[in-house]
Order: structure tokens, then sequence, then C-alpha cells
């Protein structure tokens, strides 16, 4: 799941503040209408992830 996208997909504004070596700092600003749209987007990933993980976990009927 690619969080960053999400995120700006949903309205939010993601901005680099900074990088140590590899870590990236990241901060996010937005309105309450595009918080509860990135909830939302989150909510929908996880449960075509869990759907797709239950799936893929049940053994094969022969």
């Amino acid at each position: 799941m690619d969080i960053v996208k999400l995120a700006t997909d949903s309205g939010l504004l993601v901005v680099l503040d900074g990088m140590i070596g590899k870590t990236e700092y990241r901060s996010v600003q937005g309105s309450l209408a595009a918080l509860e749209r990135f909830a939302d987007a989150v909510g929908k990933q996880m449960a075509t992830h869990t759907h797709c993980a239950k799936r893929d976990a049940q053994p094969q009927r022969k």
C-alpha cells in the first residue's frame, strides 16, 4: 500500500521536511474532509488486502 499516494489522492498535502541517511521525514496537512477521504481509502485498501490474504490462506480443495 502506497500510503503517500493515498494521502495525496485524498487531497492531503505531503511535504518532505528532511532526510537523514535513507530515512525521510514528512509532514501532512489538509482539511478534515481530506482526512476522512484518506481514512476511507485506507479502509478500502485494508479490506482488499485482508480479503486477498484470507483467500490465499485457504487450503486448496482436491
